[in-house]
């Protein structure tokens, strides 16, 4: 018993951070669980994945979804929350009531800590990755567990329901989401013109981050990225306003540094974070 102790004492001081994102699978691994784990992988963080569905898509589109069964999304989130373990978890695609019902329940039943919300709704080629029937249940069901959720304009303008035109609109818009109950709301504002501003509030006071605009149609998978990338630095325990900060960096450097793949809405760069310091 003294061994198995002090082995297990050993495991937690070598132990890497642990990061689950549950989300969809882009064939084209622009977007999805796959730059998830590439971003996971980049900041150094042990990445698992739940699939929730299986896309045929590629740069030009969507071309075909699959969704998994509920048991099936279960139990990829049993396995890996039983044995290996979990400091943080993102979602991404849940189209359907039953998978977000579902994941909520996992959530709560094993205690997963550090709940980052990407709501994803629409894929960059125009594609809805979620049923309208599944907004309300998003809103009733995960985002009063989230630590963070990180809505784009159009995300954001579904969830309040109103138009987002200004900064002053994203901050109302920060109000009325954390109304909803999650801890933090990082509103990205790259869908309007100028620097790409996105603000952060935590009920109380904002923060804005801002960076260069970078003109170019390679931006998929941006929302994947910079959500994962807080999720991992969550896992490694970085306050939250320090973790916003690193991820839009992250995803700056992904969109700056172009891969020029595909004919259509190109992936962006998860290694550019790695060379940043060489610009």
């Amino acid at each position: 018993m003294e061994a198995q102790a002090a082995n297990a004492t050993e495991q937690a001081k070598t132990r890497v951070p642990r990061a689950l994102t549950i989300a969809g699978s882009d064939s084209g691994g622009g977007a999805g669980i796959q730059a998830d784990l590439k971003t996971f992988t980049v900041l150094n963080v042990f990445g698992m994945s739940a699939l929730t569905a299986v896309t045929a898509q590629n740069t030009l589109g969507v071309h075909g979804i699959y969704n998994l069964p509920i048991e099936a999304i279960e139990q990829q989130i049993d396995a890996v929350a039983t044995d290996i373990g979990i400091d943080a978890v993102k979602t991404g695609m849940l189209s359907q009531v039953p998978i977000i019902e579902a994941v909520a329940r996992k959530i709560k039943q094993h205690n997963i800590p550090n709940l980052v919300i990407d709501p994803v709704m629409v894929a960059k080629g125009g594609a809805k990755l979620l049923e309208d029937s599944s907004q309300q249940a998003l809103i009733d069901h995960l985002l009063p567990l989230a630590t963070v959720v990180t809505p784009n304009l159009p995300e954001a303008e579904v969830l309040i329901n109103r138009e987002i035109k200004t900064v002053d609109d994203m901050k109302e818009a920060a109000r009325r989401i954390h109304d909803f109950g999650p801890k933090f709301v990082v509103v990205k504002g790259g869908h309007l013109e100028g620097d790409a501003l996105d603000i952060l509030f935590d009920g109380e006071t904002f923060e804005q981050f801002v960076s260069p605009r970078h003109e170019t149609k390679h931006t998929h998978g941006t929302g994947c990225t910079f959500s994962a990338a807080i999720t991992a630095e969550l896992a490694k325990g970085t306050p939250i306003r320090e973790a916003v900060a690193i991820a839009k960096e992250f995803i700056t450097c992904a969109i700056r540094d172009t891969l020029g793949l595909g004919a259509g809405h190109g992936p962006t760069n998860h290694w550019a974070y790695n060379n940043r310091n060489n610009k």
